[in-house]
């Protein structure tokens, strides 16, 4: 059935997050305050790139069932089903969350808010929130009690958000004891997507807000020990690639996720198992989440690892060296370079005194502003001419589709190493690279 929603806040969560609720038939307006963004999205385009997104955000603009505004005024109209899906980003010098963008929707919206509504929160928060966002609702909205408040989490992956959108493999639905007619909105809203056999999991406030910042810090503690025992591999001698697929094959464990090489990167990743401690001490319950510490820790080896490996490949001599770095994205298939690891392997190299050149499919734009100081070139075969060293540091499809051979002939020197380990080390070496893999011998 048809709900008419808004979308507050359109960056990277919100917009796909509108275009699916476009797809799924619904009538949304998305809000941003943003007016050059608001300008991008309603010509059909995506400010950033997201795979499926373009041509989803294409098809429902101009089919009508999708538009976007900077009017709180408008969007608190619109309907009785309200997403919030603002940047919930790291504090300044602290590891907690800065909520300033969440409390300054909500209390926007909420001063517009004359007819019964229901606000739904996805931005990721620390537990305890909702209290005080309803609190704000009630205080703040002319309809006061009638307006109801809801915690509906993202758990998108980058470069999959459309399809983890649509096709999720869970939805939390998270309200207070008292709500009386928000769960059937929502319930509503995602019908399709129930209806497809989707677990649906209705808790409480705090159970909700928990499940992303617990999920994805469960996830960066599986990524962070693989590349802990990627480590103990290089000293012994052992394939970690191949001890992640014995461990794997184990039902209790599982191989997703557990990918080793040079660490996770991104915008949630790392700000959420950190915010995830800060709010655990606040609540006294620091100690049950040391352990997060180490999975921080542990990740951050991961690069310095990986500039050991390549002065060692230089024998010391680093200054006045060329470096190519294939990959700038923290990850493939998305132009995001939040707290990249390759960009942060780049960024070290050129402090010890490397010519670094990068080369990424869709990311080198974002580089270019964030890293002045690096030399980019699209082409990754140009990149690597006279290159004294090739380091793979993002899985791009393309890159594993180049031919060594050929590359041989523009390199000044031929040693890679992988820090994904994606690359056909055998044809590698057949082609005459020496080849280092981060947890391999």
């Amino acid at each position: 059935m048809l709900v008419k929603l808004t979308v507050i806040g359109c960056g990277y969560l919100g917009a796909t997050h509108a275009a699916c609720m476009a797809e799924l038939g619904h009538d949304v307006l998305g809000m941003d305050t943003d007016e050059d963004k608001v300008h991008v999205l309603n010509s059909g385009k995506v400010p950033f790139f997201e795979r499926d997104l373009d041509d989803l955000l294409a098809k429902h603009t101009a089919s009508g069932r999708l538009r976007f505004t900077t009017s709180y005024a408008e969007a608190a109209a619109h309907g009785e089903l309200h997403f919030i899906g603002v940047g919930t980003p790291q504090r300044a010098g602290e590891n907690a969350y800065d909520l300033t963008h969440l409390f300054t929707a909500v209390r926007e919206l909420a001063t517009r808010l004359h007819s019964p509504a229901v606000v739904a929160v996805k931005s990721t928060v620390p537990v305890g929130t909702a209290p005080r966002v309803a609190e704000i609702l009630k205080e703040s909205a002319p309809a006061g009690e009638k307006i109801e408040v809801a915690w509906n989490p993202e758990f998108l992956r980058e470069s999959s958000a459309v399809e983890d959108t649509l096709h999720p493999d869970r939805l939390v639905l998270g309200f207070d004891a008292e709500h009386s007619w928000a769960e059937a909105v929502l319930r509503q809203c995602f019908g399709r997507i129930i209806e497809a056999g989707t677990p649906t999991i209705v808790t409480d406030w705090a159970t909700a807000e928990l499940a992303k910042a617990s999920a994805n810090s469960f996830l960066a503690t599986k990524i962070s020990f693989i590349n802990a025992m990627a480590e103990v591999c290089e000293t012994a001698g052992a394939d970690v690639h191949q001890l992640a697929d014995i461990l794997g094959h184990d039902v209790r464990i599982g191989r997703r996720g557990m990918r080793p090489g040079l660490g996770f990167g991104g915008g949630c990743l790392p700000k959420d198992i950190r915010g995830f401690m800060a709010r655990a001490g606040e609540l006294g319950a620091d100690q049950a989440l040391t352990f997060l510490r180490e999975v921080d820790a542990i990740n951050n080896r991961r690069r310095a690892r990986m500039v050991d490996l390549a002065r060692e490949q230089l024998d010391d001599h680093v200054d006045g060296k060329r470096i190519t770095v294939w990959g700038a994205a923290f990850k493939p298939n998305t132009d995001d370079i939040r707290d990249s690891p390759a960009l942060a392997v780049a960024h070290r190299l050129h402090e010890l005194g490397a010519t670094v050149t990068v080369t990424d499919p869709k990311a080198l734009d974002s580089a270019r502003k964030s890293h002045p100081q690096l030399d980019y070139i699209d082409d990754p075969i140009a990149a690597v001419q006279d290159a004294d060293l090739l380091l793979h540091l993002t899985e791009w499809a393309q890159f594993g589709h180049v031919d060594p051979h050929h590359l041989a002939t523009r390199a000044a020197s031929t040693k890679v190493i992988d820090g994904r380990g994606t690359l056909d080390a055998a044809a590698w070496r057949e082609a005459g690279w020496t080849v280092r893999t981060l947890g391999r011998p």
